[in-house]
């Protein structure tokens, strides 16, 4: 369900060239949480560092909505970057399993391997 990979990179260092990988393989950043920064604005101490980026392609989008709205609960995609121990890891969720949880609908398993392939690219460059 999910794909992860190492990097030697500190997590500021790999969400900026994630934000290029992304740009380069045609999808938009629409935003990037730093969670540990949100939670202890809240009060609460947290200690590694957990960056979310979430990236769209809005054409793939309007495809995935258009065949079952209600899938639009999982969007947009997410990427991680976190450190774990002394390791900053990437990871995602699969699209292609994600959204066959959600819907049978034959289109959105399509754009579901698309964005999938996107996306292992994306990190892969990245890393």
């Amino acid at each position: 369900m999910k794909y992860i990979v190492e990097t030697v990179k500190s997590v500021k260092e790999a969400v900026a060239d994630l934000s290029e990988a992304i740009k380069k393989n045609g999808y938009g950043v629409l935003g990037v949480h730093d969670m540990k920064e949100t939670i202890e604005k809240k009060g609460v101490a947290f200690g590694p560092e957990c960056q979310l980026i979430e990236l769209c392609n809005p054409y793939i989008a309007k495809q995935v909505l258009e065949g079952d709205m209600s899938v639009s609960m999982a969007l947009p995609c997410r990427i991680s970057v976190y450190r774990e121990g002394n390791t900053t890891k990437i990871g995602t969720l699969k699209p292609t399993l994600l959204l066959a949880a959600l819907s049978n609908v034959e289109k959105i398993q399509t754009s579901a391997k698309e964005v999938e392939q996107a996306m292992i690219k994306i990190i892969d460059d990245a890393k």
